[in-house]
């Protein structure tokens, strides 16, 4: 006859049963945590998205050769509100009015190179066609020139940017409709600081195109 110890069976059981349950709780735990996780990825995810960096496509030459059409580029927002900007970075702003909203290139942003910033004097061309921003002129290597020979700019300007605003042209710069183009409009041209959405840092696609700006 089989001998059987009915304390160490029941102890068994409950071991068992402990074991098991802790297991359960262990692996809702987990679950839990993973949820958790996930969700908090997503937030700071869409916070990211939303209040740090934006991707924009790039639809029309105005800026080649720096941007090419087609290409993708991630914008700080943190620029102008919490990081100043400075002449010769790359801004993303909502069309001041008038700028856009006619045949293919209707929109709502546009994208140029910051000249002038607010108080500079900004004119052009001295003698040997440069840009002049406060009686300096601009080294500008970023350039693409195709109709006005060795000017910077085709069109004549003289200007003083007015507080809270920035003068912007194009690198495609004879095929830009940028501040010199706009001069009759709401704002005489120039781009007010609340409507700059960012500036563009780097280019994310093409993967052959990725370089920093």
């Amino acid at each position: 006859m089989t001998d059987t110890n009915p304390l160490a069976d029941a102890s068994d059981a409950g071991e068992a049963t402990r074991a098991s349950s802790a297991g359960r709780h262990s692996t809702r735990r987990w679950l839990v945590e993973l949820l958790v996780i996930v969700l908090v990825g997503l937030v700071l995810s869409w916070g990211v998205r939303t209040f740090l960096v934006r991707s924009f496509s790039i639809p029309s030459g105005s800026m080649e050769q720096t941007l090419m059409i087609g290409d993708r580029i991630i914008v700080n927002e943190l620029s102008p509100g919490v990081m100043p900007l400075h002449r010769g970075d790359i801004v993303v702003f909502e069309d001041p009015g008038g700028w856009l909203g006619y045949g293919d290139d209707a929109g709502q942003d546009l994208v140029k190179r910051v000249i002038g910033l607010p108080s500079d004097r900004v004119s052009c061309c001295d003698a040997d066609g440069h840009v002049l921003v406060n009686g300096e002129p601009l080294d500008e290597p970023y350039l693409t020139l195709t109709d006005g020979g060795p000017r910077a700019s085709a069109t004549d300007f003289d200007v003083t940017v007015p507080e809270g605003a920035l003068w912007v042209l194009g690198d495609n710069r004879d095929h830009s409709a940028d501040s010199r183009a706009h001069r009759t409009g709401p704002y005489e041209g120039f781009v007010p600081l609340d409507d700059v959405i960012g500036r563009a840092f780097v280019i994310s696609w093409p993967i052959d195109r990725w370089q920093r700006l």
